[in-house]
């Protein structure tokens, strides 16, 4: 079955950098589009990046633009979130997610990023 396994979270200072994992299996990893999602306390879930199977295809929600930067490696089955410049408004848990149509719509377990000082 599909797994999403999160990994990288963590406590930061404002301006800091994290970087995020996700190791994906069960599924064919190279043929699908992924993306991070994020939710704080008391929010809808967002989008903050998404990447297409051949990696050559990125978008980034406007709050992370020029900031966080979404990267795969196919061999290794895994998904990266480069955060810089942290701000305490990006304190939320990251998600990564597969859709690969109709009902198969998978997510991870999340991971916690908390920036503050």
């Amino acid at each position: 079955q599909v797994q999403l396994v999160e990994s990288g979270g963590g406590l930061v200072q404002p301006g800091g950098s994290l970087r995020l994992s996700c190791a994906a299996s069960g599924f064919t990893f190279s043929s699908y589009a992924m993306r991070w999602y994020r939710q704080a306390p008391g929010k809808e879930r967002e989008l903050v990046a998404a990447i297409g199977s051949v990696a050559s295809s990125t978008t980034y929600g406007d709050s992370v633009k020029g900031r966080f930067t979404i990267s795969r490696d196919n061999a290794k089955n895994t998904v990266y979130l480069q955060m810089n410049s942290l701000k305490p408004e990006d304190t939320a848990v990251y998600y990564c997610n597969v859709f690969r149509g109709g009902s198969s719509n998978h997510w991870g377990q999340g991971t916690q990023v908390t920036v503050s000082s």
